[in-house]
């Protein structure tokens, strides 16, 4: 794998409910993410849209009808994730997609985790999981994921109009990120900071205006 091979996928921000979660980007953005799907390996459930072309955003939370058949993804079943989201749902965490995971997890490291097989209805993809469903750098470093030959899943999504510009990173250990993402990912559009805590925040165009989500 090389960075050239890699692209920005999608952006996740997650909720104790998804109704939190919905509402959170509805006052940031002005719009609300409509019903995606249900992951039963997770227990979890989603809503989506486009961010603009082979990008767009997921909402997601603990389906309260389901029970997960393993521990779940981007670190939901951990006390401190929990108390981050009861205070305000939020942006945790970014996707990237890879042309194959096994090769790119081999290159990266054993931290970001194992090619997990996870369904959404029709859709099956593999993405990159730790076993205690952690994140690397919190969430700061990606996920990766490989999606099958074939259109991208967010020409399936709604369109409400919204166009991410900028995603900006902030990590106390922002040199060590840096450095980490240099043989994942170039884009223009990424940038990482120095700050004494982990944010995650994404500059969108909206009909409403630029508008920024965190």
């Amino acid at each position: 794998m090389t960075a050239l091979q890699a692209a920005l996928d999608h952006l996740t921000v997650a909720a104790t409910t998804i109704e939190e979660g919905v509402a959170h980007v509805l006052r940031a953005l002005g719009v609300a993410p409509p019903q995606g799907g249900a992951h039963p390996l997770m227990g979890t459930h989603n809503h989506l849209m486009q961010l603009g072309d082979g990008v767009f955003l997921e909402v997601i939370a603990p389906d309260p009808a389901a029970a997960p058949q393993r521990t779940r993804w981007f670190g939901l079943d951990d006390p401190q994730m929990g108390a981050r989201l009861r205070a305000s749902p939020q942006l945790i965490n970014w996707v990237v997609r890879v042309p194959d995971l096994a090769c790119a997890l081999a290159e990266v490291g054993k931290e970001s985790g194992d090619a997990v097989r996870v369904t959404r209805g029709p859709l099956s993809w593999l993405i990159s999981i730790p076993l205690d469903g952690s994140m690397p750098f919190d969430g700061a470093f990606p996920t990766l994921i490989e999606w099958p030959a074939g259109p991208h899943p967010s020409s399936r999504m709604a369109d409400l109009g919204c166009r991410i510009e900028r995603l900006v990173i902030t990590h106390p250990q922002a040199g060590h990120l840096s450095a980490a993402l240099a043989g994942v990912i170039t884009d223009r559009r990424i940038a990482v900071s120095a700050g004494p805590a982990l944010e995650i925040r994404a500059t969108i165009a909206t009909p409403l205006g630029v508008r920024e989500l965190t």
